[in-house]
């Protein structure tokens, strides 16, 4: 009797010990979830309001070369280089610029067409990606202040004035404007990747209030020549540049009266790729820039890279272990087994989403659970291949061809 009643005790030690840990588990993962998603930037705003770092802004009018990056945009390089010549700048002040990444459709012959209307042509041979054809612009360029943008954004012709006026202030290395992405599709990722953005613009509003952006909207940004850093190949330069300039220490802000519009992806798979293939290259450069990481060395920015990109990135861990723990959880208590039917109802959702994305049948109810499990595998499936050694310097416009 003694022995069993010792085995029954040493098995309900046993248990009580796993239930504990899974208990630790599960919140440890609420906790870096819920801080990740609405901890930092509850924080950021808060401290927005409490120690906001303010800036200068003045009228500034430097010369400024705006250089647009294509590869096979025969489609949509006509309607940008219109749009840009409407820009609202002193025309001997402004170089514009188009760097081919050795297109092989009729985007030169098209750009060429608006030679005699001061629009220059740089044909980068052979075809080595978008970084290093910025690179390549930025070194022929003149202007004092460089903008970057995509053969397919469409900018508000006051962009430039609103811009530049940052640039008044010395300590300002970058700026980026606001991307505004529209879409015309009955698409559930189109309507998941506008939430998703307005969520992101919020988080660059109360980063560039508390000390720097972590990155750029890669098609609307500035940046002074002279800090400008030639960047290797395989970098995601718009959020690269922000770090090298932070080294130097300039600042990167945020200017929301820089509008520019972009169409919306509306397809999942060209999403998940492009997704992939950003966080990819995003864990290249933190891995490459870990010292900036390091609070110690770079103050409050490494609290940036670390809650907005590094945790972030690893979330899908987190939510992994907290269905696992909560599964285990459940076995032993109706608490737990609410909470897990929680969460596989929030995936069955996600999974709706991704069935009526296929039938492109529009849904607003769905749609964002669809795109937060389809970032999320995103994220996994970028440190997989970032943890391969695959890169990326190159790739194709996920667009339809004219």
């Amino acid at each position: 009797m003694i022995r069993i009643r010792r085995a029954f005790m040493h098995v309900n030690n046993i248990l009580v010990s796993q239930m504990t840990f899974a208990l630790i588990i599960f919140w440890i993962c609420v906790a870096v979830i819920f801080y990740g998603y609405i901890g930092y930037p509850s924080l950021m705003f808060l401290i927005g309001l409490v120690r906001p770092k303010q800036w200068k802004r003045a009228e500034y009018r430097p010369t400024i070369s705006i250089i647009i990056t294509a590869r096979n945009e025969e489609r949509d390089i006509h309607h940008k280089l219109e749009n840009t010549l409407e820009i609202d700048y002193p025309s001997e002040k402004l170089e514009i610029m188009v760097v081919s990444d050795c297109s092989t459709d009729r985007t030169d012959e098209v750009v060429m067409r608006f030679s005699d209307r001061n629009i220059r042509l740089i044909r980068q041979e052979p075809r080595l990606g978008k970084t290093s054809a910025q690179n390549l612009a930025v070194d022929a360029a003149s202007g004092e202040i460089i903008l970057f943008s995509d053969a397919t954004t469409i900018y508000q012709p006051n962009v430039l004035k609103m811009i530049l006026q940052n640039f008044a202030d010395k300590s300002i290395g970058c700026v980026t404007g606001r991307l505004l992405y529209r879409t015309s599709k009955e698409s559930s990722v189109g309507i998941g990747s506008v939430t998703y953005w307005s969520y992101e613009t919020f988080l660059k509003e109360q980063e560039s209030r508390v000390c720097s952006l972590i990155g750029t909207s890669g098609c609307l940004y500035a940046v002074r020549k002279s800090a400008y850093v030639p960047m290797y190949p395989e970098a995601c330069s718009d959020f690269l540049i922000a770090t090298l300039l932070y080294r130097q220490g300039l600042r990167t802000i945020y200017e929301p009266e820089a509008v520019c519009f972009e169409e919306a992806n509306f397809e999942g798979k060209k999403e998940f790729a492009m997704r992939t293939r950003v966080i990819a290259q995003t864990f290249t450069d933190l891995w490459r820039n870990r010292d900036m990481m390091n609070p110690g060395k770079s103050g409050f920015f490494a609290i940036e890279l670390i809650s907005h990109k590094l945790l972030r990135y690893f979330i899908p861990l987190f939510l992994t272990c907290l269905l696992l723990s909560t599964a285990w959880l459940a076995l032993h208590s109706h608490l737990f087994l609410v909470f897990l039917l929680l969460q596989i109802g929030l995936y069955l959702t996600a999974v709706i989403g991704g069935l009526m994305e296929i039938r492109r049948v529009r849904s607003n109810i769905f749609s964002i659970p669809y795109y937060f499990l389809l970032t999320n595998l995103a994220s996994v499936f970028g440190f997989y291949k970032f943890l391969r050694g695959e890169r990326y310097a190159y790739w194709d416009p996920m667009r339809p061809k004219a």
